[in-house]
């Protein structure tokens, strides 16, 4: 994921970033606990998925649709975005939904202030509350321009930072809050993609859990293909059907005569409503 946004030498740097332990919470409760409101039932798929820069073309969709993989993660928007979209429209989402696919929706949105290196975005400790929840306005219109209903999930990306940075730690915690408050206000499930080392857990270790993603996708490259096996927190934490796992990396790969190069992922989580 990090490598749809920076190089991939940065990706392996900022993934070594350490991070601090807190203590655990639970991440179904997140996804309840929302706005008294008529919630559309949760879309789950269970099974593997990927995830690639750019969109693959309908014929590539057509291609790939073999059965092993039966999800595909798509960036719909953020200023760190790191690929152009062409091919990301409404009619594809109508399209290969159609053919059978599940789509995983990702905004890449504001990124740490101690994280090292240029964003298009940043955030900052005093424009963290505004910032995430323009950012959240922003994440659901895209999203329904594309033609992902209300109920459908949102995953905030973010990149590996230094969680024992307390100040940077607590601005990106009060980004993300503000993140989620706007997506449930427009009915939409709150997710989060990050690594294990650092913004995952900045998440799963959290002592408040107010406002806090109820769907955690971690990043670790130990190539299991699993949402269980390894999971790094309390097994009372994100359950039922609210995990994904980004277990390899940089596999190039070819299906019927088209080659992509995409990160697996272990699903077991929400994904897009469309149709």
């Amino acid at each position: 994921m990090a490598g749809h946004r920076q190089s991939r030498k940065r990706r392996h740097i900022t993934w070594a970033v350490a991070g601090a332990a807190v203590v655990a919470g639970a991440g179904i409760a997140a996804q309840t606990s929302m706005a008294a409101t008529a919630w559309p039932a949760q879309k789950t798929f269970t099974g593997r998925a990927f995830d690639t820069c750019a969109a693959p073309s309908l014929s590539a969709m057509k291609a790939w649709h073999t059965g092993f993989y039966g999800a595909a993660a798509v960036y719909v928007g953020g200023k760190n975005r790191g690929c152009s979209q062409p091919n990301l429209t409404a009619s594809w989402v109508k399209s290969v939904s159609s053919l059978g696919w599940k789509l995983i929706p990702l905004y890449v949105g504001a990124q740490p202030p101690c994280q090292s290196g240029s964003n298009p975005e940043k955030l900052t400790a005093s424009a963290a509350a505004s910032l995430g929840a323009s950012d959240a306005a922003d994440a659901v219109a895209k999203a329904s321009a594309l033609g992902m209903k209300a109920g459908s999930p949102v995953y905030l990306d973010m990149e590996a930072y230094d969680i024992t940075n307390a100040a940077c730690n607590d601005a990106v915690l009060t980004y993300v809050r503000a993140f989620d408050k706007g997506l449930h206000a427009k009915t939409y499930r709150t997710g989060f993609y990050g690594f294990t080392s650092s913004s995952a857990k900045a998440i799963a270790t959290a002592k408040d859990r107010t406002d806090l993603p109820g769907n955690l996708w971690y990043a670790l490259w130990d190539k299991q293909n699993t949402t269980t096996a390894d999971w790094p927190w309390g097994s009372t934490q994100y359950t039922d059907h609210s995990r994904g796992h980004q277990y390899l990396v940089n596999s190039k790969e070819t299906s019927n005569g088209y080659t992509i190069t995409v990160d697996r992922d272990a699903w077991d989580g929400p994904v897009a409503i469309t149709g």
